[in-house]
């Protein structure tokens, strides 16, 4: 599975949504912070084990917006 992760950099932090997820969004003062709570989001939404590995890979960006791709198989019931 593939999902986008954008993070948004502002004045006063950082805000990280995974927008394909109602409710996936968070912030914090750096942007690694907001990568791994976003991470923790997309763990509790999909029923995630803590085994199970997510890559990061930076897709593209600007001054103020990043694009991630997250990766990862989600075993379908």
């Amino acid at each position: 599975m593939v999902l986008d992760l954008l993070v948004t950099k502002t004045d006063d932090g950082v805000t990280a949504e995974i927008p394909s997820i109602k409710g996936c969004e968070c912030w914090a003062h750096k942007e690694d912070e907001a990568i791994d709570k976003s991470i923790e989001l997309l763990r509790f939404y999909n029923n995630l084990d803590s085994d199970v590995e997510i890559k990061i890979d930076k897709a593209r960006g600007t001054k103020t917006k990043i694009i991630y791709k997250l990766v990862f198989n989600k075993d379908l019931p």
